[in-house]
């Protein structure tokens, strides 16, 4: 019963750790395209939405936009964007930044790096308080049952 204890809340940090990097790497990859200079002209070749959540949680709906363009050195790319703003619509030429070296890491989001850091900055400390609970509810886990053991020894 007592491994319950440990294992869920490890669960937990490895979930959020993971989550952690998730948002790290793609602050920067934002970052790193927004500040190599090399700029676009794309072409919003499609829009949808997708949703999660439901049942007993609210209902999230994410709008996407497909874009494509062309690199400097005349390679086609094209990319999709989660989060982007409600009024590009296909067909609409939006500016892109990339990095030559992944060009399909672009993205049509204005240069906003105060914003990103904020953001960035606030989900970071939120999961760090969420793994230091679990940690805490770890260490009262094992301060209750090694407690325990010794209250019932004779």
């Amino acid at each position: 019963m007592e491994v319950f204890f440990y294992i869920v809340p490890t669960l937990m940090i490895a979930v959020a750790s993971f989550a952690a990097i998730v948002v790290i790497r793609r602050s920067l990859r934002v970052s790193r395209a927004w500040s190599s200079g090399l700029t676009a002209e794309a072409r919003c070749l499609r829009t949808y939405t997708t949703t999660s959540g439901g049942g007993d949680t609210a209902v999230r709906t994410t709008l996407h936009h497909v874009y494509e363009f062309v690199t400097r050195d005349g390679r086609p790319v094209r990319f999709d964007e989660g989060g982007g703003p409600g009024t590009v619509l296909e067909g609409d030429i939006v500016t892109v930044h990339y990095v030559a070296e992944r060009p399909e890491h672009a993205t049509a989001k204005p240069p906003a790096p105060g914003r990103l850091a904020a953001g960035t900055g606030c989900l970071l400390a939120f999961l760090g308080v969420f793994i230091l609970f679990a940690f805490g509810f770890m260490a009262v886990a094992y301060a209750m049952f090694s407690t325990a053991g010794d209250v019932m020894q004779p």
